[in-house]
């Protein structure tokens, strides 16, 4: 989706793109191996998604973006994939239900934890990368069918 974020849209979600560079944002990493990690996920993820790094609030690197609304008249734009260089944790948001959708494909990741639409990744060496892959190939084709609907677990 191209454009600009409408006004109401602003007014009501937290998390929205902002002005600072993701490089920056990334640059100041603190933790090294995080810092490595992340400059090669962000590269990961521009190539498999084809869209350029946008910061997402203070702290989430995201890639493209997409309109969502629940049935309960919930609406808002988010990024199609995103990741946050967290102390602990490589966290990368994809799609809502990703557990339950792709139990498979989280099963050959490697180790990782799983939330409703988040994988926590301590080090991008010891994952399967043609999985991840898939994952976000996956989680992006189910963002970009979403702009009309989404589910309550998405």
């Amino acid at each position: 989706m191209g454009g600009t974020i409408g006004a109401a849209a602003m007014a009501s979600q937290k998390t929205l793109p902002g002005k600072e560079s993701a490089e920056a944002f990334i640059a100041r990493v603190p933790s090294e191996a995080r810092r490595a990690d992340a400059h090669r996920l962000c590269g990961f993820l521009m190539e498999w998604t084809g869209e350029p790094p946008v910061m997402w609030g203070a702290s989430i690197v995201g890639f493209g973006c997409y309109r969502y609304r629940y049935d309960s008249g919930h609406e808002g734009t988010a990024a199609l994939v995103g990741f946050s260089p967290r102390k602990a944790n490589l966290v990368l948001y994809l799609v809502g239900g990703v557990q339950d959708r792709y139990p498979n494909l989280l099963q050959r990741l490697g180790p990782h934890k799983a939330g409703k639409g988040c994988v926590y990744l301590r080090r991008l060496d010891d994952v399967d990368h043609e999985v991840l892959r898939a994952l976000v190939e996956r989680t992006v084709r189910v963002h970009r069918g979403a702009g009309r609907r989404a589910t309550a677990g998405s």
